[in-house]
Parts: C-alpha cells; structure tokens; sequence
C-alpha cells in the first residue's frame, strides 16, 4: 500500500467516525492531537499593496467638505471623461463597427492574453511608418492604457527602483509605482515656456536606479504639445544616461491645426521606448476599455527579456474587451477623417474661448494649450490672501459658484487649477464668467501695488 495514503482507524478495527479519520499525505502516522501551524484565529490584514496604493486626486477631491451653491447649477470642469456632457459622441462608423463584431459572434470567447493577431497587425499598420517600424509582435493589447502604463512600469522597475515622471504631470504615474514598491523623483516642467521640460533637472535626477523615464506628450494636465526640437533634447538625455522611456502619448494626435504632434519613437533610433496609447481619448471611447503598447527597440537593448516579460505580465488576466478588438479594424480604417478634424475644431474652440476669458481675469495665468483636453491656470496667490493655497481656492469657487476645477496639487503642484476644455461651448462661457466674478470678488491688491491695481 502507498504509505502517502493511509487512513488510519480506531484502535478497535471498526469503521472509523468521521472525526477519527485522518489522512496523511506524508507516510508519517497522524494522530489527533494539538494542531500545529497558525493560531487558530481570525487576523485579516490588507496587503502592502493596497496599504501603498494612493490616489492623490481622489484624497483630495474626497476630503473636500464644501456644498456647491445650491443657488446656481453645478458646472464640472474636473472630469477628464469627453463623453460626460453628450456633446463629444464618437463617430457613427466607431459605433457601427462594435455592433458589427458583436452581431457577428465572433467575440464571445476568450482572446489570447495579448491581444488577438488579427488586431494587433491593425495597430502595427496604423502606426507604421518608416522611421519608426511595427510589426504585429511589437505590440501587445491592454485594458486601457492605464493598464499599458502599469504593465511598462512592472515590466522596467523592481521594488526599490526609481522612475523619473513630470510635475505637475498625471496622478496614476505615482499611484503605480509605489504600489508596486518602485520610488518616483518628480521632474519640472516650465508654465513660462510652455511646460516644457527642465532638462538639466530632469537629468540630475537620474541615478544607477533610475529604471524608466515617463514622458507625457500631448500632456495631461497642461495640454502642452512639445516641439520637435524639444522632444529630440530628451532623447539625448535619455541616450546619454542610458535611461530607456515610457511615452504615454494617449493624446497622441490630439493636438490643434497651430501644432504638429510628434511620436517620440519616430525621433530615435537608439533610444528603446514603450509607447502607450488607445481608443479612450483620440476616439472618445474612454469606457470601451482598449489600449496599447508599441515596443520600439531597434538597437535591440531590450531584447527578448523585456517583450517576454510584458506577454507574461499580460497573462496575470486576459486583455481587453475582446468585442472591441473584434471592431478595432473598423474603427482605424473607417472613421472619417472628418470626425477627428471637427473634435479637434471644437477643442482649439473652447480652448481659445477659455484662454481668452481667464487671460483678462486679474490674478490668474493661463497657459495656452496646444493640445489634449486642458489648460492649466496659474494663481496669483499674493492677490488672493485669504486662501492658503490653491486647494482653498478651488474649494470656495465651489462653495460661491459651483465651478469645479482640480486643483494642482492633484498633479503634484502649486498654485495652478486644471480646466477641462470638452464641456459645451455655453457651459464653458458660463463657468468662465463665474470664475471672473468669483475672482472679482477676493481679489486684493498686493502690497505695494496699489498704483497698478488703479489702472
């Protein structure tokens, strides 16, 4: 007899009860006895994951007790969601093409972890070009792109790592890493240049554990789109240190017709980069829950560990809705061009409205944007004494007017709020007016300044 299976009985021979039965798997006899192991009682605690998992927008926005005015009806300028307000809907052929794969019921199943072929081909020949070449196994399929985002980062950077990402810049950057034990260093960005990078503090930052660089363009939440020149600086950084990059460029394209956007790949041959993107924005789809990874590593550095370890990484669950990889032919060949220029006539729009408004406002600075659904607008505090800071502001411009605007220390800076530009145009003439009368109302001359304030 096998002596890993013995079931030992009573000392008298006759069938055992059930509480006198014990298996041991181990050939060791078993008798009852003082269990050993864990005390038996009850200790559930969270995970060291989940107790390092912050999301800044959401502490702060949740810890805000102020009540709109119940006089005046709420205009929210916080959502980075095109779809909210109806006026953004995507095009009838996005939508017919996702009727078309669930009716063909070709979908129902499960896809491969990385995407079906099929789709990920589509995206290769989309973002071809000859600079910057694609072929089916450079791209892997996601949940969105803010899983594309947390699998380059799992993928680059081991707990006690660092990656360098932008201030002010996107909250989940932050959110990812330090749930994952990775550090973040935050490099600047300058509003007086139209938030381009600080290059020399940027690099003096990078360290022998400096595992990634984030580069965020079109940016959230600034809506800068950087020049050519500028993006090719960064590359040089990045080649000299031997830093490789994530490009998160889910805006990428969503730039107005004054601006030229330029994949960051497209500029380097040298330079491994992961470039993250989707349907979310560029299509208005936020909720369809499809992105993307687009490995570029022509000097073959990441080799094959890297693209291994991110079909590994994509086999923890199993992709991204398989009905919209099932449309994503459709959707890259079919959709008009006509629908990406009026969404992107209707952003320069609001935009131009939006940053003429808040420009004539004494005591805020606007950045222009070029791009993306935002601008950041800057506080000039010393005018506005009786708020500590921007978080103070924006909470009593709820409190008086019912505008809600991010704060920047959501994105981890000072003295700025975020608007988000895809509301209806009488929306956003009627929350600018708001926030002219809210700053009309509390702002103070500053010391020494009354002679101009006079004028």
């Amino acid at each position: 007899m096998d002596p890993s299976y013995v079931i030992q009985m009573n000392r008298n021979g006759d069938l055992p009860s059930v509480r006198d039965v014990h298996v041991n798997f181990s050939g060791r006899s078993s008798v009852p006895g003082k269990m050993k192991g864990r005390k038996a009682r009850w200790c559930v605690r969270p995970s060291d994951m989940s107790n390092n998992t912050f999301n800044p927008i959401r502490a702060i926005v949740d810890s805000m007790k102020v009540k709109p005015n119940p006089n005046k009806t709420m205009i929210s300028l916080s959502i980075g969601d095109p779809t909210v307000f109806g006026n953004l809907p995507t095009d009838p052929e996005v939508t017919q093409a996702m009727k078309d794969a669930l009716d063909s019921g070709k979908y129902n199943g499960y896809a491969p972890a990385i995407g079906y072929l099929a789709s990920r081909e589509e995206i290769a020949s989309y973002y071809h070009c000859p600079e910057a070449p694609l072929e089916a196994k450079d791209v892997i399929l996601t949940s969105g792109c803010s899983q594309a985002i947390e699998l380059c980062l799992a993928v680059l950077a081991n707990p006690g790592q660092n990656i360098l990402i932008p201030r002010p810049g996107f909250s989940l950057y932050r959110t990812l890493a330090e749930s994952m034990g990775i550090e973040v260093k935050l490099y600047n960005l300058l509003p007086e240049k139209s938030w381009e990078i600080d290059l020399k503090h940027m690099e003096s930052l990078i360290d022998e554990k400096t595992a990634c660089l984030v580069v965020n363009n079109p940016s959230n939440p600034c809506g800068s789109v950087f020049s050519k020149s500028h993006l090719q600086k960064i590359l040089a950084v990045a080649a000299r240190q031997c830093v490789p990059i994530l490009a998160d460029e889910i805006y990428g394209d969503m730039v107005f017709s004054d601006c030229k956007y330029e994949p960051l790949a497209n500029l380097s041959n040298n330079v491994p980069i992961l470039s993250c993107g989707g349907l979310a924005k560029r299509w208005l789809v936020p909720g369809w829950r499809l992105g993307w990874i687009l490995i570029h590593d022509r000097r073959d550095i990441f080799g094959n560990e890297i693209r291994d370890g991110l079909v590994k990484l994509s086999q923890r669950i199993l992709g991204p809705c398989t009905i919209v990889q099932g449309a994503l032919k459709s959707i890259l060949r079919r959709t008009p061009q006509e629908f990406y220029h009026n969404t992107l006539s209707f952003l320069k729009s609001n935009a131009d409205l939006c940053y003429g408004a808040l420009s004539a406002i004494p005591g805020l600075r606007p950045v222009r944007p070029f791009g993306a659904m935002y601008l950041m607008v800057g506080i000039e505090m010393e005018h506005f004494p009786e708020f500590e800071d921007d978080v103070e502001f924006t909470e009593q411009l709820v409190a008086e007017q019912s505008v809600h605007c991010l704060p920047s220390t959501c994105f981890e800076y000072k003295n700025f709020f975020r608007v988000v530009i895809t509301v209806p145009e009488v929306m956003m003439l009627e929350a600018c007016s708001r926030i002219q009368e809210f700053c009309e109302q509390h702002y103070h001359c500053a010391e020494g300044s009354q002679e101009e304030c006079d004028k």
